[in-house]
């Protein structure tokens, strides 16, 4: 055991030693990697900083029945009664909100507050929130309750509340889609450029390692340095994407604060959590170590 691990710990210091050797050639590798790495892992701060807000939003399609301005209140209540009658297999809940509750509600956020208080008389209708039960094809549902309930002739208009949710999950799954893509790019990128440096790194110790050779040295104890180098190389990478992730944030989430104020709202960036950092940070330095096995494999064969 202690002849294993001191065989280990000369492997690192060698690549320890080979990395300080030609500090601008690894200082550039790893530059170019962790540039490579901070892309995913903004990409990847971006989709997990949007998901909570996309959860918050109720995912049931719901239908809000606007009444005419002459509607009153007890109209609203018996026309929702009605709906939840005569369509109970395809209605969950309905709620029916007066124009003095959505009057009180748009008050309370001070973004429409000053704008309202101006107002004389309350603009807004009396509606009905409907929402439906989950059925196979229930959009297709949804529409058709839709265009039925817009002829009734209470009703001034319908809308129907979750086709922009639906669309905003497509976006959503296309953007996990391209950052797996993104992230098999940057595993090639990783690999090409480990196994280049590896390269480099084998035919410059190529005496050395022919020395090696004669005096009795295992394949194992040759590649075990290039393997650690590799990792190496990687692991210091990851802590530089991390660091230029986290400084890029910070111009990202100013612009974004002055949007989101915009809209009364409020929303920030945030890195993933760091139990999958650590993962990535784990497999990108299993395949450095992988590209440099391959490379000096390829390599040493003289």
């Amino acid at each position: 055991m202690r002849r294993w691990l001191r065989q280990h710990r000369y492997a690192m210091l060698v690549a320890v030693r080979r990395l300080l050797a030609q500090p601008f050639s690894s200082l550039s590798n790893i530059l170019v990697i962790g540039l490579t790495l901070a892309i995913p892992i903004i990409a990847a701060s971006v989709l997990v900083s949007a998901q909570p807000v996309v959860r918050q939003i109720p995912v049931s399609p719901e239908l809000t029945v606007f009444l005419a301005p002459s509607a009153t209140a007890d109209q609203a209540r018996k026309l929702a009664a009605d709906l939840k009658e005569k369509h109970g297999s395809e209605i969950a809940s309905t709620k029916v909100v007066t124009r003095e509750q959505a009057l009180e509600s748009l008050k309370a956020n001070p973004s429409w507050s000053d704008a309202l208080a101006v107002l004389s008389s309350n603009p807004l209708p009396d509606a009905i929130v409907v929402v439906l039960r989950e059925s196979p094809e229930l959009a297709m549902h949804a529409s058709a309750l839709a265009r039925q309930w817009r002829e009734l002739d209470q009703v001034d208009s319908v809308q129907l509340d979750s086709d922009w949710v639906r669309r905003l999950e497509a976006i959503l799954g296309f953007v996990r889609i391209g950052l797996g893509m993104l992230a098999a790019g940057v595993a090639l990128v990783v690999l090409a450029t480990v196994f280049n440096t590896v390269r480099m790194q084998a035919l410059t110790q190529r005496e050395e390692i022919a020395v090696a050779r004669l005096v009795g040295a295992t394949e194992s104890f040759v590649r075990r340095p290039f393997l650690y180098l590799g990792a190496l190389t990687g692991m210091v990478a990851s802590a530089v994407a991390l660091i230029f992730a986290a400084l890029a944030l910070y111009p990202l989430n100013a612009a974004l604060a002055r949007l989101a104020n915009s809209y009364g709202a409020h929303m920030a960036l945030q890195l993933p959590d760091a139990l999958s950092l650590l993962l990535a940070f784990v497999l990108v330095a299993i395949l450095a170590a992988l590209s440099a096995r391959w490379s000096v494999t390829r390599n040493t064969r003289f």
